[in-house]
């Protein structure tokens, strides 16, 4: 079964969280890793959405209309 955005991420800082409790990685370390990782978590859960929304979800509802998939998520998702 594929691993969801959210369980990847919980994954991630749970093991980061063991190594500095171990004192094995440097705040600053953890601090990277957290950020790289939360990026690759947006990303999976990009691709989650847009493939959703390309096997017909949410196409019924009507919401899509003449956007590409690509477009209703950046306008729909797109925080940054």
């Amino acid at each position: 079964m594929k691993q969801t955005a959210v369980e990847f991420l919980a994954e991630k800082y749970n093991y980061i969280t063991w190594l500095r409790n171990r004192d094995e990685i440097s705040a600053g370390t953890a601090d990277e890793w957290r950020d790289k990782f939360l990026k690759e978590a947006k990303e999976m859960e990009k691709q989650a959405i847009i493939q959703a929304l390309n096997d017909g979800k949410g196409m019924a509802l009507g919401t899509i209309e003449n956007k590409s998939i690509e477009q209703y998520y950046n306008q729909t998702f797109k925080s940054e």
